[in-house]
């Protein structure tokens, strides 16, 4: 009951303040949805009306928004300004961040610049700063007519003001563009910074050109130092400092020859770099927001967010009308750029990683590496065929009908490899009938979880003719693990490649992971029976890959790799799936029916009895 009354005086107070701006101020209602897996929900967007079958006004999410309307615009275009709080629980950073965004929509509502409509959000975070902004942007875009109506008279707030609330749903333009607006917690203790957070869902990234703008702003308008995120654990690593000192002293040699060539940069530079370039394509390839600004991509409107750091923390920090004042001031100039836009960004980059807040790696390069890795998958899938179909000679008559067989055998490989997507497929959808058994901890889960995707495999290889018996093998059943490696090069490849239009991320790194064991898998028979050193390391080499690409194995690998807190668990391999289908992410997808399946086939092939 007290945390009530403190939500509706805090919301009564913020809406004050906006009426007194002359703004038009509305409450927006939402419900809090059940965060359950469904397979569907990866194709389609989740379904509104799943929500808390025990609704009450307590449990009502409710956000304040202020709408300006712009003295020489035409309603057409709108440019929105959010700031999520708790209101049970508003801790001094999200007062800042409210002061900050008040201190520009108060001067958005006096300017006569304005040619687009300001939209200020102030984003009820108590169920999650995503699923505030993404109700509230789901009503503004595609509207429900079929919600759960509550008793008005219980939760109406609107009463008690001073002032006129405007009822039902207020929309003004098309959204241009979008800014979350946060205030951090803790100081870095070096000088006020900015943190710009990009990344969406399924590594969408906004035009860069609205990242430039923030940045060119901060940095030489307000003097702020701006930060992206990195992998904290490669700025330490001595093998990463060693490569960046090699590479300095190769450029100042470089130099040396030509000094017009540019390759003087510091070992530092390059150390920093590549912990950002691996934070970017990380956080892209998880396919998980990292922050409510995911929620305006995917309606294609260009956000960020932007996270206003003190010197010092804020609860020790008598300089608050400065922080303020500067932070403002950068707002503003954000908006008044946007506004003067004649149209949307369109003449920069949507598909890049960033290296710092002013460099970045375009799509046109960062393809190279992809294509490198993926363009030995075909071109050993059809030699792999060709080896297949060799025939021992025969007479005329009957070669030509023998070819004529021999040239179908890739079928039963075919089938061997549909069935075995069709089982990841299986193990995919499985968490949706785990997460509807009560009392299993995460442990419980990934039990139940493997040792299904284990038995369902060897019972499919039985039915599929497993050759586990044969004494003396025929030339064609010695070949037949060379038809069914071409067949699982080619699904390879096809499914990394439709991956790459999704998120290219998940597919960069999915390649680094099963590209290699895929060219070099072949039966460890042949390699035993060869007693030599080469093949010997070549069998080792096998069994080394085929562990690294097993995804739990590449999991633990990488976090225990790149996180440096410790305490590892198997269990959090079950908490990061977890994550990935909460946020509809394709790289839970393409684990599940590209990666692992292709997995599977790699380790069919290496205990091949050739």
């Amino acid at each position: 009951m007290f945390h009530s009354v403190i939500c509706s005086e805090s919301r009564k107070l913020i809406a004050q303040y906006m009426l007194g701006l002359d703004a038009e101020v509305t409450y927006h209602n939402f419900y809090p949805q059940l965060n359950q897996f469904h397979p569907l929900h990866f194709f389609t967007s989740p379904d509104s009306s799943i929500i808390s079958k025990n609704i009450s006004c307590a449990s009502i999410g409710m956000n304040t928004v202020g709408i300006i309307r712009a003295p020489r615009g035409d309603g057409k275009e709108a440019i929105v300004l959010v700031t999520p709080y708790n209101p049970k629980k508003v801790v001094l950073g999200e007062a800042l961040s409210l002061g900050v965004a008040y201190s520009v929509f108060s001067l958005l509502s006096r300017v006569t610049w304005l040619a687009k409509d300001i939209i200020w959000l102030v984003a009820d975070s108590q169920y999650g700063e995503y699923s505030s902004v993404s109700a509230w942007l789901r009503e503004y875009q595609a509207p429900q007519f079929h919600r759960v109506v509550v008793n008005s008279e219980t939760c109406n707030e609107s009463s008690t003001i001073e002032g006129k609330l405007y009822s039902g749903f207020r929309r003004a333009g098309t959204i241009a563009a979008a800014l979350v607006v946060k205030v951090a917690e803790d100081g870095n203790h070096f000088d006020d910074s900015l943190n710009i957070y990009a990344e969406a869902s399924n590594g969408q990234m906004p035009n860069l050109d609205l990242i430039n703008i923030v940045n060119y702003l901060a940095v030489h308008k307000q003097h702020l130092r701006i930060k992206v995120s990195k992998m904290w654990s490669l700025l330490g690593s001595k093998w990463l400092n060693t490569l960046g000192v090699v590479l300095e002293c190769i450029g100042q040699y470089a130099r040396r020859l030509n000094p017009q060539w540019k390759f003087g940069i510091p070992a530092n530079e390059y150390v920093e770099g590549t912990a950002t370039l691996a934070s970017s394509m990380y956080y892209q390839g998880l396919g998980v927001p990292t922050g409510p600004h995911g929620a305006f991509r995917d309606y294609q409107v260009d956000a960020i967010t932007v996270e206003i750091s003190p010197k010092v923390s804020p609860t020790k920090m008598n300089r608050h009308i400065d922080f303020i004042f500067r932070g403002g001031r950068l707002i503003e100039g954000v908006v008044r750029s946007i506004n003067n836009l004649l149209e949307k960004f369109h003449q920069s980059f949507f598909l890049y990683l960033l290296t710092s807040p002013s460099k970045f790696v375009s799509v046109g390069v960062y393809m190279i590496p992809f294509a490198l890795l993926g363009a030995p998958l075909p071109i050993v899938a059809a030699s792999l065929y060709m080896f297949s179909s060799k025939t021992t000679p025969q007479a005329p008559v009957a070669s030509e009908v023998d070819f004529s067989l021999e040239s179908w055998k890739w079928i039963n490989s075919a089938k061997k490899v549909f069935v075995i997507h069709l089982w990841g497929v299986a193990v995919s959808l499985l968490p949706y009938f785990l997460c509807r058994i009560p009392g299993l901890t995460p442990t419980n889960n990934l039990t139940v979880w493997g040792s299904f995707a284990v038995l369902s495999l060897v019972i499919l290889f039985s039915m599929l003719g497993y050759p586990t018996s044969v004494a003396v093998p025929s030339e064609a059943e010695k070949r037949e693990w060379a038809n069914l490696k071409s067949v699982t090069l080619s699904a390879t490849f096809i499914g990394l490649s439709l991956m790459s239009v999704i998120n290219f991320a998940t597919a960069e790194i999915g390649a680094l992971l099963i590209v290699p064991f895929c060219l070099m898998a072949r039966p460890l028979m042949l390699d035993i029976q060869a007693r030599s050193m080469r093949t010997l390391l070549l069998a080792t080499c096998n069994l080394a890959l085929g562990f690294i690409a097993f995804p739990p194995c590449a999991f633990l690998l990488l976090k225990s790799a790149f996180d440096s807190s410790g305490g590892y668990n198997i269990s959090d391999y079950w908490n990061w799936m977890e994550s990935l289908w909460a946020w509809n992410s394709a790289t839970y997808l393409y684990i599940g029916i590209v990666h692992l399946p292709c997995w599977a086939l790699c380790i069919h092939i290496l205990f091949h009895p050739s």
